[in-house]
């Protein structure tokens, strides 16, 4: 599964290695809700160059089910913007065995393999759901990751109230939308979506509401990104809270494999 992941982002950093020099402007974000375009000020991506790739590093602790122990991991991704590819390589334990997962996005299709010890298969998960599932989070990505891309032009806004906007993202024939939250210093707060499924195994998938509320945003390299958040779904019977994510580091527009 490693080399899978590696060769995927070495196709796709051979594709891009051109890319970049354009610098983000004012010009470029004046189309956005007033709310956003204070959010890319925050943050720092105004006179930086846009973004066509980026690498986030990660760590935290993930369990599939509320009675679960945490397992903690470590994560690796790479995504591409300009044909809209994620690739995310996670490490874990579960119950002291050695688990890895890939995450991988690509050609509007998304497969999710966990195996435990690299050799038992505990989740294969591909279908409408998880093509579906993988825009958003995607989409999530751009919003908290990589923020100078909220410009591209798949995005449709609607302003809800000054400090809340829906987005509507089209991948080819995949279309999500999302709820973004912000507060009074321009910091986006949370991020919901009702059109990401749940899924343990990749057989079974449960529709609802997830969220991924965020803090402490701290400036590396001329940007900011909040350093950590949760990933919750909403069920009906509790908040369902399967994830803490901890970014340590993320470098853009990549020219070679970290």
């Amino acid at each position: 599964m490693k080399k899978i992941y590696r060769k995927e982002v070495l196709e796709c950093l051979e594709r891009t290695k051109n890319f970049g020099g354009d610098i983000l402007s004012e010009d470029d974000i004046k189309f956005l809700p007033d709310i956003v375009q204070k959010y890319l000020h925050y943050v720092g991506v105004i006179g930086q160059e846009k973004v066509y790739n980026f690498c986030a590093l990660m760590n935290g602790k993930i369990r599939s089910r509320s009675s679960d122990p945490w397992m903690n991991f470590v994560s690796e991704q790479y995504n591409f913007l300009d044909s809209y590819t994620r690739a995310f390589f996670i490490k874990a334990k579960k119950m002291g065995i050695p688990a890895i997962g890939l995450h991988l996005y690509k050609n509007e299709k998304a497969t999710m393999v966990i195996k435990l010890m690299n050799l038992f298969t505990i989740a294969d998960a591909k279908g409408k759901e998880m093509n579906q599932g993988e825009t958003v989070t995607l989409f999530n990505d751009m919003c908290f990751l990589a923020p100078a891309s909220l410009i591209d032009k798949n995005i449709e806004w609607k302003e809800i109230n000054p400090l809340t906007v829906e987005a509507k993202f089209t991948n080819g024939d995949l279309s999500i939308t999302a709820k973004l939250f912000f507060n009074e210093k321009g910091e986006m707060i949370n991020f919901i979506s009702n059109d990401r499924f749940e899924t343990i195994d990749g057989k079974t998938y449960n529709n609802y509401p997830w969220s991924t509320p965020v803090s402490g945003y701290r400036e590396f390299n001329g940007r900011k990104f909040p350093i950590s958040a949760k990933a919750i779904y909403h069920k009906p019977d509790e908040e369902f809270c399967y994830g803490e994510f901890f970014i340590k580091s993320i470098k853009y527009n990549c020219k070679e494999m970290l």
